[in-house]
């Protein structure tokens, strides 16, 4: 184990957050650097347990303990070796994960839990620093064709692995620049591009092609798709995203959170001067307690909101774990991200009743009632409602699956009673030679379950093409993230 007297004689520590005065300036990330002595300290906080209840918190079995202890015996290569040796996309993780391993963390029983994310992105912060992350060339070639559909974290971790294990891959996005949500979903203060953008050129490097603005299904046919290549990765995500039908949902200034996000992250990266939508000047409401929500707080502050609300239909959590979600589970708590310490209201047990507009067809409030739960539903509060101001509303209310026209209906895959496209153990669809992975097959989840469904998907193609595992046994899916 890494120090043996570690979680008694150790507090918990994390990094400082950048003052909220300054990082409403810029679109950097919010975390200052966390010096190595004192991380090697938190390191040794972890108790290397008997049953390390870590590995089955985290989907992709991250060897938690082991790298722990490298990193506290100051052998940082080695850790980055043991970290790499699960996940190939540790800064991803390390940045957005909500680290369900530190909720199954023994030391959290009765205490504070071992930093497990900050001590993973320190890793890999210092292994691109040191030289250590290279390409890793396959040495043969099978010949066999892959394509993969969509470059979020479970296409990216199928395409490396399957181009690793030698096959030729190439990675087709819809939007102009790969990453998936990674790159136009997830604000450039959770998660800065350079990161993406470093581990896409590794990947070039090792030979997987990208193409960008290649719409699967309208640009190019599912025949076309087929007939080219051996096997495909669906990977698309679960980008069909869930409405709000009251009265004014028309209006101008509602959007969804992905119509809105987007633009933002464009800006941060210098594509654009100006968003076309803004939150500058304006009262705005957030229809959704997520961590989406949490990201449209975090932009609206940024781009200068007169006020920021953020509604909730859920009751507002407890600060210590329930008897619902005993440990090791990953609990429902009361969470304060970096969002929601620079500013603005969270209202919890209430429902959007109606958006009001003004004479030019433009939102200017929402109407809004208390709710309690009654007989599995929400039931409004009499006497609760109320206006709030709002000339700009993002609707961050999750997603309900894939998207069905186009790609989907051309394929005939068949849907699980999710909606979500059915597939096997071995991620296999109903159709032959067509694999899926992450979201689109999963339904909306971590990016940790996206990463570890990537890559037994990888595996689960690279049995098809050649009759042999040379890829990581694959991770039986479940609909829980916790094991």
């Amino acid at each position: 184990m890494a120090d043996p007297r570690g979680f008694l004689t150790t507090e918990r520590e994390v990094p400082r957050s950048r003052p909220v005065f300054l990082r409403l300036r810029d679109w950097r990330e919010v975390y200052e650097e966390f010096e190595r002595p004192r991380l090697e300290k938190q390191a040794g906080r972890c108790m290397d347990c008997g049953i390390p209840f870590c590995h089955q918190g985290c989907p992709l079995g991250n060897l938690i303990p082991e790298w722990n202890n490298l990193v506290w015996r100051d052998d940082w290569r080695k850790a980055s070796e043991r970290l790499h040796a699960t996940n190939n996309f540790p800064e991803f993780t390390g940045t957005l994960c909500p680290a369900p391993c530190e909720a199954a963390c023994v030391v959290g029983i009765n205490g504070d839990p071992v930093t497990i994310k900050r001590v993973e992105i320190s890793i890999i912060d210092r292994a691109w620093d040191e030289g250590w992350v290279t390409p890793q060339v396959p040495a043969t070639r099978t010949g066999k064709k892959v394509a993969v559909v969509g470059s979020g974290p479970a296409g990216l971790a199928a395409a490396q692995q399957l181009t690793r294990a030698g096959h030729s891959v190439v990675v087709l996005e819809r939007a102009d620049a790969i990453g998936g949500l990674l790159r136009y979903g997830i604000p450039e203060f959770k998660m800065e591009k350079w990161r993406l953008d470093r581990r896409l050129e590794q990947m070039r490097a090792e030979g997987t092609e990208f193409r960008t603005g290649v719409n699967v299904g309208a640009d190019v046919t599912v025949e076309q798709l087929r007939s080219e290549h051996d096997a495909v990765v669906l990977a698309g995500g679960a980008t069909a995203w869930r409405d709000l039908p009251v009265p004014g949902r028309s209006l101008a200034g509602v959007h969804q959170a992905m119509e809105y996000l987007p633009w933002a992250n464009r800006v941060a990266r210098g594509e654009l001067a100006e968003p076309p939508i803004t939150a500058a000047g304006k009262h705005v409401v957030v229809i959704g307690g997520g961590d989406t929500g949490a990201d449209c707080v975090g932009t609206a502050h940024r781009q200068g909101a007169l006020s920021v609300t953020q509604l909730e239909i859920m009751p507002r959590p407890p600060e210590r774990r329930a008897e619902a979600h005993p440990w090791p589970t990953y609990p429902m708590l009361y969470r304060v991200t970096s969002a929601h310490e620079e500013g603005g209201e969270r209202l919890y047990s209430v429902s959007t009743v109606e958006f009001l507009g003004d004479d030019a067809g433009a939102v200017r409030a929402l109407k809004l009632v208390e709710v309690a739960a009654s007989g599995g539903r929400f039931e409004p509060v009499p006497g609760t409602e109320r206006e709030i101001p709002a000339q700009l509303v993002t609707l961050a209310m999750g997603f309900v699956g894939p998207e069905k026209d186009g790609l989907l209906t051309s394929l005939g895959v068949e849907l699980d009673p999710r909606g979500n496209v059915a597939r096997d153990s071995s991620f296999a669809t109903s159709v032959e030679g067509v694999f899926v992975a992450g979201d689109m097959g999963r339904g909306q989840s971590l990016i940790v379950w996206a990463i570890a469904e990537g890559r037994s998907a990888a595996a689960g193609v690279d049995a098809y093409l050649t009759g042999r595992h040379v890829l990581p046994r694959p991770i039986e899916p479940t609909d829980r993230p916790i094991a």
